[in-house]
């Protein structure tokens, strides 16, 4: 005879068996604090021009309009720390790159979905419905798994797992089944420690769990429009996402890897070329980094991070990087034309190839 519990095990351990480091259940319900936190955020401006789950708070704390006659919510987490700790210069044969956030290194993702879509299996083999959400608007993935007691809010609004940090990607499963809930959430495990709110670049962690968007360069350099000149050398190498605030938490510190994960397709380096991203077409460069969140799927927001990269990090006696720099001088996109010329400007190259016009030097970095 299959109980209540027995059922339970059996959908937590086909995730697991497909990699999942932790699964969880928790009750369908509202999902609170994160409706509060949501339209909080919002109405404060700190989510900034953000969208996914701030798009509609009320929509993507209710399970119900996820899944109809949802009963139960099914959370999954998969690591991502055995890729390494990199910073600072790229080592990549002297040509300056950017570098890539850990988690969007390769598609961990898809490895979540796998993991995901196995115990959704299970569901819907017994008869039940089942429908799988992962980084997408319908659901908060991080409220589910503290509802389902994987973990606890820390102070860089992350979610940690006891003893094992937050170097994870999140996602759940909204099923009609009653299944035996897991929790209840975690006690906060962070203490006293505030090592995230300190090593902050931009010191976007305004409070313990409040991050302004508007500051952090994690949203800087993939949302829309120019990034703020205030925070242009503070971007420094990072063209994709900001691991800062996860590197210096003691979990994540103590559970990671010291070396790189397998090859595996799709995948991407720690550093990407600068050269490469900002000479490649619209199509070679959204198939190469097309799965990154960029606003709007604009290929010119990417160019615009990496411009700023290299006035950060690009040598101004290479012929590279002016000969990178030259064409943007005189782009037809405003948005380039000017983060252009703020780079020319950090690097102090003056724009002589081609005729360009001389550089306002009012745009010049502080």
């Amino acid at each position: 005879m299959t109980t209540a519990a027995n059922f339970t095990e059996q959908v937590l351990g086909a995730g697991r068996a497909c990699g999942l480091t932790a699964v969880g259940v928790a009750r369908a319900a509202i999902l609170q604090p994160a409706r509060q936190v949501l339209h909080l955020r919002k109405a404060e401006g700190l989510a900034d021009v953000m969208q996914f789950t701030y798009r509609n708070p009320d929509r993507s704390t209710d399970p119900e309009r996820s899944l109809p006659g949802v009963r139960s919510l099914v959370a999954g987490a998969f690591g991502y720390a055995d890729g390494p700790v990199q910073a600072g210069p790229a080592p990549v044969s002297g040509s300056p790159a950017g570098r890539v956030a850990r988690y969007a290194q390769r598609d961990y993702y898809a490895e979540l979905r796998l993991g995901l879509e196995a115990m959704a299996a299970v569901l819907r083999d017994a008869g039940h419905r089942a429908e799988v959400h992962a980084d997408d608007n319908h659901l908060v993935d991080r409220n589910v798994a503290y509802a389902a007691g994987l973990g606890w809010y820390g102070k860089n609004a992350n979610l940690l797992l006891a003893g094992q940090g937050s170097w994870f990607v999140l996602g759940a499963v909204a099923t009609t089944a009653v299944l035996d809930p897991t929790g209840p959430p975690v006690d906060d495990g962070c203490h006293t420690c505030r090592r995230c709110i300190d090593s902050c670049p931009t010191d976007a962690i305004v409070a313990p769990g409040v991050v302004d968007a508007r500051r952090c360069l994690a949203w800087l350099v993939q949302g829309p429009g120019p990034i703020p000149v205030e925070f242009r050398e503070a971007v420094g190498d990072r063209i994709y996402g900001c691991d800062d605030c996860q590197e210096v938490c003691p979990p994540n510190r103590e559970n990671v890897g010291l070396e790189a994960s397998p090859s595996v397709d799709g995948a991407l380096d720690a550093f990407i070329e600068l050269s490469f991203l900002l000479t490649a077409d619209d199509a070679t460069l959204l198939q190469r980094v097309g799965r990154w969140y960029i606003a709007n799927r604009d290929p010119d927001v990417v160019r615009r991070t990496a411009l700023v990269v290299l006035g950060n990090i690009g040598d101004p006696t290479a012929p590279e990087t002016v000969e990178l720099l030259a064409p943007y001088l005189v782009h037809s996109s405003p948005l380039l034309r000017e983060h252009a010329q703020w780079a020319a400007c950090r690097l102090g190259i003056e724009p002589v190839p081609f005729g360009q016009a001389p550089l306002d030097h009012g745009q010049r970095a502080p």
